[in-house]
């Protein structure tokens, strides 16, 4: 009976049989060539892994076009986008926040002012939010203190009450001075430019974006069944 020789050991002969070209920059030993695609493309050898770890997909990437005190906005954010993202692994679905809307921007006398769908107040909550992005960074935080925020009786008053609960560490004194500074102009600013430099045009809020793209088919998924249709479009 002739000896048996383990699996390992001729997956290894396999590799490093004759004429097979391993690039000159390989560091690695022979038995971990196929452990990743970028191992196995450092040493040249993909074609002889037959069973390399796919590559992870992209995000579903879902861009929200809204206003801090719009009702519908304020549904679609509380009942549909913060219990998907929480559901699904941080892998699957990236989401962008460009608190705007209907809102206008007007140059008077040279300084830039605006105003909002749902008035003065509306234009605050919008600032907050932008400035509690801009100050907190992380999405995970700012986005738990937005849902507070939205979620609640007041979008602008209960802003400390949500920091204590979602973001201890972060500031409000920083975001007040953003709001009321030069630093929340340019947010909205931005926020402006952006919601205008939709294609096509925005026509409503909420408005949402599904891997830069717009239809009534997919602001209808969207709202239907956000769930369904990130797991539907997640390669």
């Amino acid at each position: 009976m002739a000896p048996t020789v383990p699996l390992a050991v001729l997956a290894l002969v396999v590799l490093v049989a004759p004429g097979l070209a391993v690039a000159p920059g390989c560091d690695y030993p022979a038995h971990r060539w196929c452990s990743s695609r970028d191992i196995a493309a450092a040493c040249q050898v993909q074609s002889r892994c037959p069973r390399l770890p796919s590559p992870a997909a992209a995000p579903v990437e879902l861009s929200l076009y809204y206003e801090s005190l719009c009702p519908a906005c304020r549904e679609f954010l509380v009942l549909k986008l913060f219990p998907t993202w929480l559901l699904l692994p941080e892998e699957m679905l990236s989401i962008t926040l460009v608190p705007y809307g209907n809102a206008q921007e007007r140059n008077v006398s040279g300084k830039l002012d605006f105003q909002c769908q749902h008035g003065p107040e509306e234009c605050l909550g919008n600032m907050m939010e932008a400035c509690l992005m801009h100050e907190a960074k992380d999405f995970n935080t700012y986005f738990a203190v937005i849902f507070c925020l939205e979620s609640g009786s007041s979008v602008t008053k209960n802003l400390e009450a949500c920091l204590q609960v979602y973001a201890p560490e972060v500031d409000s004194g920083r975001i007040a001075a953003c709001v009321q500074g030069d630093t929340g102009v340019a947010l909205m600013h931005h926020n402006a430019q952006v919601t205008k430099a939709l294609d096509p045009p925005h026509q409503y809020v909420p408005w949402i974006t599904i891997n830069g793209k717009h239809t009534d088919q997919l602001q209808a998924q969207a709202e239907a069944s956000l769930l369904g249709l990130v797991c539907h479009l997640y390669q």
